[in-house]
């Protein structure tokens, strides 16, 4: 089965440019040139992963990521200015599972999309089904929901990725390097921060400071701790 990939992308050269290639690599793409059409169609369900562009002509697409999270947990990648970091910090805020910045080379754009399905075909294929605890979360891999409190965090497909590899190792360190290729599919790059952003965003979601149940580990990676 081919996977679908919905192109959100007003640069009508740059999005017919994708499309053909997206397309040549076996994916099956579906077009929209602003937010409220590629909202409309991300709702819709016919697509596997989107390609969003933050710099769309009517609701901008970081806009459109905060309406798609609250309804679905539709892996999305984002398309953002080179060297604008502020972008990508409020993109992992908001639930942006990756980001490739423009003017992007389309064969790491399709690896990007790869990787991320890759890894959640794979996990829906080899997960325990039986639901698992540390502490106050709760894990039920069959869902792919992890609940604190009996109350579901609202993470994304990566922030999930994240995290259950760290409870699957909780008390030891997890390296960098494993848990970008474990989590993200992919190898960490000098001055990539996209690990770090996600990690930001995961403390805050599981309580911030108060509780540093994820500790870093200078040099190493980063560890899990059950709290008594």
């Amino acid at each position: 089965m081919q996977n679908r990939v919905l192109l959100v992308e007003d640069d009508d050269e740059l999005r017919e440019l994708l499309a053909r290639y997206l397309s040549g690599q076996g994916f099956t793409v579906r077009e929209a040139a602003n937010g409220r059409d590629g909202l409309a169609l991300a709702l819709g369900g016919n697509c596997d992963i989107v390609v969003l562009d933050i710099m769309l002509p009517d609701i901008n697409g970081l806009e459109v990521l905060r309406e798609l999270r609250r309804a679905t947990h539709l892996p999305v990648v984002l398309l953002t200015a080179r060297g604008d970091e502020t972008d990508r910090i409020v993109g992992f805020e908001v639930g942006a599972d990756d980001y490739i910045p423009k003017p992007c080379n389309p064969r790491e754009l399709v690896a990007r999309l790869q990787a991320i399905l890759r890894r959640v075909a794979w996990d829906q294929k080899t997960e325990m089904k039986a639901e698992r605890r540390y502490g106050d979360l709760r894990v039920e891999p069959d869902h792919r929901r992890i609940y604190q409190h009996d109350q579901p965090l609202e993470l994304t497909a990566t922030e999930y990725e994240i995290l259950q590899v760290l409870l699957a190792h909780a008390g030891s360190v997890v390296r960098k390097t494993d848990l970008m290729q474990w989590a993200l599919g992919r190898r960490l790059e000098a001055f990539d921060r996209t690990l770090d952003m996600h990690m930001s965003n995961l403390r805050k979601k599981l309580g911030g400071d108060d509780s540093p149940r994820i500790e870093t580990v200078r040099g190493l990676g980063y560890s899990y701790r059950v709290p008594e």
